[in-house]
């Protein structure tokens, strides 16, 4: 036990475990709550299967980094068979038969030998995969460890998305989530909506499953949205901005946005401005062309503090087919900036309660995206409403809710021993 903890803490010592530290939502979020454990007198061991990512700089201080061990990959699909032989049928796409295995898949081993050498009181994993190796390390080491999973997203719907559909390592993952889950300790959606779709579509068990909020609004932001902002599109007198930010992928419908956006640009002066990286940039900057409005889109690519940029902004659009619960558009809020957002699968319905805090729009539906931005433009939502709705998603509310909830698996794990 580490001798900052607070006296009588079950989980005083948390492994969070991650696929890696990449530039997305998930990631941040589990370095907002680490940095809430640390100031609670937590220990954390922040285990990853790989070392690298944007956000690696941002690991806090106190934290014990451990990158696993990978295997190669005939290795890592034989020793997962070995220890779920049980679960042959449900493995064979997703992981043994799979073009690629996935890099977590290759990590179990070493993160069974991490298990049974440090012994922490509890592991927190994020992101499926990680999820799974967390589960089944367990049970291959015998280890006695409690497991929390959180899933991220709305899994059935990202894995049934087109683009992930036609890989067997997605197409098949739901059914192999259906069995592996049950041997967690609880299982931790981050919306009403995503555990909704995790218990009837997936078959994940009711009474497993709890529902934490991201940990979104701290200091942090608050401190990056006052930080003066360097771009030539932001300066008094230009041209209203929109934001939107997300990984180029084919989740966050990109394309949608940008030909909403055309429509409106053809009735007034706006610009856009996407923050993020990924492998669609090509197609993205082929369309802005092709639509005519190259001049008024800039995509400078990931960048540290986003906030910044949403201080600024006249309006935020998430234009995603699904989400789990999208912190951009809580950030946006906690900056004061109005937003427009699809009524995907997820927690965007649930954050902006209905439409009262931003338009919601149907998935894909062009037409409809621009006249919502056209409507907040003219006629934006107050700055004060959208602050308060903001904290409800604070960062000290959700490491509250996930304390007590591993301290109360701990203090369960224990009762059994």
């Amino acid at each position: 036990m580490n001798d900052k903890s607070p006296a009588g803490a079950s989980a005083a010592r948390i492994a969070v475990l991650l696929p890696s530290l990449e530039g997305g939502g998930a990631e941040r979020s589990m370095l907002n709550l680490i940095r809430g454990f640390l100031a609670q007198g937590r220990a954390v061991d922040l285990v990853v299967c790989r070392a690298k990512g944007a956000y690696l700089a941002d690991v806090p201080a106190g934290v014990n980094l451990i990158e696993l061990e990978a295997v190669s990959g005939l290795r890592a699909r034989w020793g997962t068979l070995l220890g779920n032989i049980r679960h042959f049928p449900v493995l064979l796409r997703p992981v043994l038969l799979a073009k690629k295995v996935a890099p977590e898949i290759a990590c179990i081993a070493s993160l069974q030998r991490y298990l049974a050498t440090a012994k922490p009181d509890v592991v927190l994993s994020a992101i499926t995969y990680a999820n799974l190796i967390g589960i089944w390390a367990k049970q291959m080491s015998g280890s006695t460890v409690p497991v929390v999973v959180s899933e991220r997203i709305a899994l059935s719907t990202y894995c049934a998305a087109p683009s992930n559909y036609r890989k067997w390592k997605w197409r098949y993952l739901p059914a192999l989530v259906n069995r592996t889950y049950p041997g967690a300790d609880a299982v931790v959606a981050v919306s009403h909506d995503a555990a909704e779709e995790l218990v009837t579509r997936v078959g994940v068990d009711r009474q497993l499953v709890a529902t934490i909020h991201n940990p979104v609004v701290d200091s942090m932001l608050h401190n990056g949205a006052k930080q003066p902002l360097e771009h030539p599109w932001f300066t008094p007198g230009s041209p209203p901005v929109i934001l939107a930010a997300g990984r180029l992928t084919e989740q966050k419908d990109f394309p949608t946005l940008m030909r909403a956006f055309a429509l409106v640009h053809a009735q007034r002066p706006v610009r856009l401005v996407i923050l993020g990286e990924g492998r669609l940039r090509p197609d993205l900057q082929q369309l802005a062309n092709d639509l005519g409005i190259q001049a008024d889109v800039d995509m400078p690519g990931f960048v540290g503090n986003p906030f910044q940029f949403m201080a600024h902004a006249s309006l935020l659009v998430l234009s995603s087919l699904y989400e789990g619960l999208p912190g951009v558009l809580i950030q946006a809020l906690a900056c004061g900036c109005p937003v427009v957002s699809t009524d995907c699968p997820g927690g965007s319905r649930e954050i902006l309660a209905d439409g009262k805090y931003g338009a919601l729009v149907a998935v894909g539906d062009v037409d409809a995206m621009a006249n919502a931005m056209q409507a907040e433009l003219d006629d934006p939502i107050d700055r004060a409403l959208l602050l308060a709705r903001a904290r409800d998603f604070s960062v000290e509310r959700a490491v509250d809710n996930y304390l007590a909830l591993l301290d109360s698996v701990v203090t369960r794990a224990e009762a059994r021993r």
